[in-house]
């Protein structure tokens, strides 16, 4: 989740709590016949955070239940999705948090991906504490009085600075030209994949101790931990232009869906039914918090939420 999602390249793992094993099985044969059973194939990529699973997870339940496609799932960081995207080796990305230099190669010069929509869902990156910490020390939410706190933030990896949580090396992230443009005593330290940076700050939230993290919304955990946003500089349009100069906050992105462009074509129901896609946050979280809060299979709470929602995804169809 940069107009980047950092999700830092929004997506690695799925990286969520409750992490589980997606197929990655078979090249993308939109419209073709699956090398392996015979049956129309759609293969999709799944990035590193709970949420684009939730996507991936309702999508494929419906292409396969509803439209009869065979869906293949490849765990991927986003700029590798991006490069199998233009090749043809899958067809989708459901969403993306913005890549200004995969979009000018690929939908511009290559001409080998193409717009798929917006996907209903805002997204925004932001620096958050805990309200525990923001309530005895309101001023924290500015980032002028960062460098005031940065003990408070301290931890054995942060070599004596303030530490800022991070997720994966994977997402594409402004923060280490943030920390060093604005002068702030921190220093990013990266939990490995948003499943870890969960466990980091659920644990950090039970011992009630102060911290700082690189988040976003929307994410299923914010409802269960409230955490309050430190007030960047404002962003404004083009201040993030050239990533070695940026000092801006990162901006409210609504969330893209791209296809491959010969998918996009040839694709048949499958590609009018994922361009049809469309959910809002609410809902996204609700399959999210399923899968990571409820430690239900991907699979399942896909189920569970097409069989409770169907006046939703009954528009979707083609």
């Amino acid at each position: 989740m940069n107009s980047k999602r950092v999700r830092r390249t929004l997506v690695a793992t799925t990286g969520a709590v409750g992490l589980v094993a997606l197929s990655a099985c078979g090249a993308a044969d939109t419209g073709k016949k699956d090398e392996v059973g015979g049956d129309k194939a759609v293969t999709l990529t799944v990035p590193s955070w709970v949420g684009a699973e939730a996507n991936v997870a309702v999508a494929k339940y419906i292409l396969e239940k509803e439209l009869g496609y065979k869906v293949h799932t490849k765990q991927m960081g986003e700029v590798l999705a991006w490069d199998a995207l233009g090749k043809g080796d899958i067809d989708g990305i459901l969403e993306d948090w913005g890549h200004p230099k995969q979009e000018k190669q690929y939908l511009k010069d290559q001409k080998t991906v193409v717009k798929g929509g917006d996907l209903g869902v805002t997204g925004h990156i932001g620096w958050y504490v805990p309200k525990y910490f923001a309530d005895k020390h309101p001023d924290v939410t500015d980032w002028k009085n960062l460098n005031k706190y940065a003990k408070d933030f301290k931890t054995s990896e942060s070599g004596g600075k303030g530490q800022l949580l991070e997720g994966s090396p994977d997402y594409v992230t402004n923060d280490d030209a943030i920390i060093k443009n604005l002068k702030l005593n921190l220093k990013t330290v990266y939990a490995g994949n948003e499943a870890s940076q969960i466990t980091q700050i659920k644990q950090n939230v039970k011992n009630k101790t102060p911290f700082l993290t690189y988040w976003w919304t929307p994410q299923w955990l914010n409802n269960q931990v409230d955490m309050v946003e430190v007030k960047l500089p404002a962003y404004k349009t083009g201040c993030d232009a050239d990533p070695k100069k940026i000092t801006c906050a990162y901006p409210k992105t609504p969330l893209q869906k791209y296809f491959n462009a010969d998918f996009a074509k040839n694709g048949g129901k499958a590609a009018k039914f994922l361009k049809n896609f469309k959910w809002t946050t609410e809902q996204q979280n609700e399959v999210a918090g399923m899968i990571a809060g409820d430690k239900m299979s991907a699979d399942a709470a896909a189920k569970k939420w097409v069989e409770e929602n169907k006046p939703v995804w009954k528009k979707w169809l083609p």
